[in-house]
């Protein structure tokens, strides 16, 4: 997808040397010894930290600020300026760095632990651009058909191209009951799509399960706090509803942005029952890190199946990469986004935080997905006509480099049942369109119950199994059908999950770090939090 080149609103102050003679030549008569000054700056030889290379470029620095807030067109703070200039530099390094301002850092807080009004999205900004990681489950925006990489350009007709990021989630944001309309842009719709939506209280849930006669069902749709304790809830609860003879488990990491690093090994540790989950390496060696299972299989063996797709990041993909190469689950689905690095959130006090990219994480075999995904054993589009998700790591601006893994492969198999060879690849032209309230028309989760009930040994009719009987709801998984995360076409015959109460569990913004938000993270990435793309925000 092309737009124009839109001005990074937080551009770093160092790109203001390449323009310097034609400021000085629009300045004139107050600025003519900027372009000499930038001519001098440049004979420092470059990656030269010495004292007189900061000092000069500390004084580029006031300069630029100076002149900026004396001739541009409309007068500007000095606090707006340098917040735009700490973003860049941050930005800058890598599409996951960021400053967050005290309010912005707030908001983090909030959106990891509470709930609050508006349309259930989690954007990011990507030069000057807004666009589209997730919608979250069941809330207006998935209702409405918002997909993962669409760019928001416009709310209530008014262009937002190149507004800071905290403005344009604050504008989504408001009161329930209020309605709104955003312009988006998607990849090869040749026009603007129009959607008017509802603002609503979004509680942040992140577990919601089902039953398919014995096969489980999980759907985890971040990796906060609360992660972990609502999958075992969830475990739990499907396991009295069969008796405790439940055959086989679907795991659904489908447009999972990620999280807590944390959680991301605890769920790990609760399939793989010896051996590592995952592994981070730091700039500084003695600051990497290493975490082993914790000699659990909270299923004894059953069998597992994972659901992933382009929109599966970070937290989810350290799970997914663990299972695979442990041989402990069959991932089916498409190839994952690639985020292979690890941000840690690093509070300033009074003034907001760091959010900096501090370490890239590695999966069990020693491989880096960096830019690269994790590709599934068995490959199942989610739509006939869907080229699926359009932009992943490998897509983004100045990504960091996939280096120090051993293998850019996971382990080959020879575990995979003998159903996998007749997996079709993608849906039959007579495929129903794709609904939310029906796991029917859900292809990929269709093809998932057939490898898991062939995995458990159990017969694989051409129809899907009958849902079990309704029950109570309960506080520890969510009252909704299971949603598959990405609002395409998908589908297969199958009759409704069962629907449960799921823990009202807050949504994990890819990106915490090591401690809660809320504390102070120390330096070193040894508790780090791998984000989802970008600085998500949620509106």
């Amino acid at each position: 997808m092309k737009f124009r080149n839109g001005l990074l609103i937080g551009c770093a102050f160092l790109a203001g040397l390449a323009a310097a003679p034609q400021i000085a030549h629009y300045s004139a008569g107050r600025g003519g010894a900027l372009a000499p000054m930038a001519h001098a700056a440049d004979i420092v030889p470059k990656d030269d930290n010495t004292p007189r290379e900061i000092e000069q470029l500390m004084f580029l620095f006031g300069y630029v600020l100076e002149k900026v807030k004396a001739n541009y067109v409309e007068p500007v703070s000095t606090r707006d300026l340098i917040t735009n200039s700490l973003n860049g530099m941050l930005s800058g390094l890598d599409p996951h760095s960021s400053y967050m301002t005290e309010k912005q850092f707030s908001d983090l807080q909030v959106q990891t632990k509470g709930s609050f009004g508006g349309l259930g999205l989690e954007v990011q900004g990507e030069d000057g651009h807004v666009r589209v990681v997730s919608p979250i489950d069941d809330t207006p925006a998935a209702r409405a058909g918002i997909k993962p990489g669409d760019f928001i350009v416009a709310i209530d007709g008014k262009n937002i191209d190149g507004q800071p990021l905290d403005q344009v989630v604050t504008r989504m944001r408001g009161k329930p009951d209020t309605r709104i309309t955003l312009t988006l842009i998607r990849e090869k719709t040749p026009k603007p799509i129009i959607v008017t939506l509802t603002r609503a209280v979004i509680p942040l849930q992140v577990i919601k399960s089902s039953l398919y006669d014995t096969i489980g069902y999980i759907r985890i749709a971040q990796f906060n706090e609360e992660t972990q304790s609502g999958l075992l809830a969830a475990y739990k609860k499907l396991q009295a509803q069969t008796h405790n003879k439940m055959a086989g488990l679907i795991i659904d990491l489908r447009s999972d942005p990620g999280g807590l690093l944390t959680q991301a090994i605890d769920v790990g540790s609760d399939f793989i029952r010896n051996g590592e989950i995952v592994s981070t390496r730091a700039r500084h060696p003695q600051d990497s890190q290493r975490w082993d299972a914790h000699n659990t299989d909270i299923t004894n063996g059953l069998p597992v199946v994972v659901l992933i797709n382009g929109g599966s990041a970070s937290a989810s993909e350290i799970v997914a990469g663990a299972l695979q190469d442990h041989q402990r689950a069959v991932l089916l689905g498409e190839k994952t986004f690639g985020k292979g690095s690890v941000q840690t959130i690093l509070p300033i006090p009074g003034e907001g935080a760091i959010r900096l990219t501090t370490a890239r994480y590695y999966t069990p075999s020693g491989r880096s997905i960096q830019g690269l995904g994790i590709v599934p054993d068995i490959t199942v589009r989610e739509a006939r006509d869907d080229p699926g998700y359009s932009i992943h790591e490998a897509d983004l601006a100045h990504i960091i480099k996939n280096r120090g893994g051993n293998t850019a492969q996971p382990p080959s198999r020879t575990d995979l049942p003998a159903i996998a060879k007749s997996i079709p690849a993608q849906p039959p032209a007579n495929w129903p369109e794709f609904d939310p309230q029906k796991p029917a028309t859900d292809f990929q989760l269709q093809q998932g119950l057939k490898v898991v009930r062939a995995m458990a040994g159990l017969p694989v009719a051409a129809e899907p199994p009958a849902p079990a009987e309704k029950t109570p709801a309960s506080p520890a998984t969510a009252a909704t059908t299971p949603t598959p995360p990405k609002a395409a076409e998908p589908p297969t015959p199958s009759i409704p999950a069962e629907k449960q109460a799921a823990p009202e569990s807050p949504a994990a913004t890819p990106a915490p770090a090591t401690s809660a938000p809320s504390t102070p993270a120390p330096a070193a990435p040894a508790t780090p939090a791998p984000a989802a793309p970008a600085a998500p925000a949620h509106p």
